[in-house]
């Protein structure tokens, strides 16, 4: 159980951040497992991977890309007719390499579909890192448009740093401010365009903290909100009453060495209703969020299947 352990761990501490990297770890770490595990038989795979599962599901609790992702390739595992070890870890490994390779193609999907509804000479706001957002701007300057980003900061962990990053390597010219700036250039931006963490059956959208904020600005200023997510980000979990965790931090990473007897409260992502986003860009196409259920049961059912209480 070690690779998973290990994966868990570093998913934990944040050293795998965005949920397709989170899910991808997770997945990775399934077929480390298969490939040293120490079954001697069918029963004792699964019962290796059901505990995987475990381990990893505790790890975030505010993954379900990866969760969905772990739960179909077990799934398929426990389709298969595979018996010994070698077959089974192959079974393991095939089921991934699929996952992986109907990730990749939504994602770039998603790149095509969001780059066209960047006009040229448009200036872009986001908020913390989307790799699903990156790509998006990567693809729109790559179709020859001009375009500038602002990026916020994304306290307390400044993943907005990274974003801002990865946008001037890109040769997309980045403006970075600090979070409670925002108001003040949302008026700036021609649009705006976050990732997603997990989407509910409601179509509303969770995100890192802030978001909501953003997005509740962006009406205001009445400057174009979308959510650029793959459908599988959505938590069949809250189609079935659960709601979605909302996962709370160490305060340290807020104010390490705060004075004794202080209350810091770190919550590390907040809830955007669905009437503040204009549409979801996923694999779809762009979508109402009041339908992203219809649009999941259509093309992926077994997510409702798997998770069934």
């Amino acid at each position: 159980m070690e690779p998973v352990l290990a994966a868990a761990e570093r998913i934990r501490r944040l050293e795998v951040q965005g949920a397709r990297n989170v899910a991808i770890a997770a997945i990775r770490a399934l077929e480390d497992l298969a490939r040293g595990t120490g079954a001697e038989d069918r029963d004792g795979f699964l019962r290796e991977l059901l505990e995987a599962k475990r381990i990893l599901f505790a790890s975030r609790e505010t993954e379900p890309l990866m969760r969905n992702a772990v739960r179909w390739v077990i799934s398929q595992v426990e389709g298969s007719r595979a018996e010994d070890a070698a077959a089974l870890a192959e079974a393991v490994s095939s089921a991934s390499r699929a996952f992986l390779r109907g990730l990749e193609e939504s994602w770039a999907s998603i790149a095509e579909i969001g780059a066209r509804r960047i006009k040229d000479g448009s200036v872009v706001f986001t908020h913390c890192h989307s790799s699903t957002v990156i790509a998006i701007l990567k693809r729109a300057k790559a179709d020859g448009k001009r375009l500038e980003v602002i990026c916020t900061e994304t306290r307390p962990l400044f993943q907005g740093r990274l974003t801002a990053r990865e946008v001037l390597e890109a040769g997309i010219r980045a403006t970075l401010i600090v979070d409670s700036a925002a108001r003040s250039f949302i008026n700036d931006a021609d649009i705006a365009i976050v990732g997603a963490d997990a989407i509910t059956s409601e179509g509303n959208v969770v995100n890192k903290i802030g978001t909501s904020a953003i997005a509740l600005m962006a009406r205001e200023a009445r400057t174009p909100f979308y959510v650029a997510s793959e459908l599988l980000k959505y938590d069949p979990a809250t189609a079935y009453g659960d709601y979605e965790a909302i996962e709370e931090r160490s305060p340290r990473e807020v104010w390490d060495g705060a004075p004794e007897g202080l209350i810091i409260r770190n919550p590390a992502f907040d809830v955007t209703r669905r009437d503040f986003i204009d549409g979801i860009i996923c694999e779809d196409g762009i979508i109402s969020p009041h339908s992203v259920t219809e649009a999941v049961r259509r093309r992926y059912p077994w997510v409702f299947e798997l998770a069934r209480p």
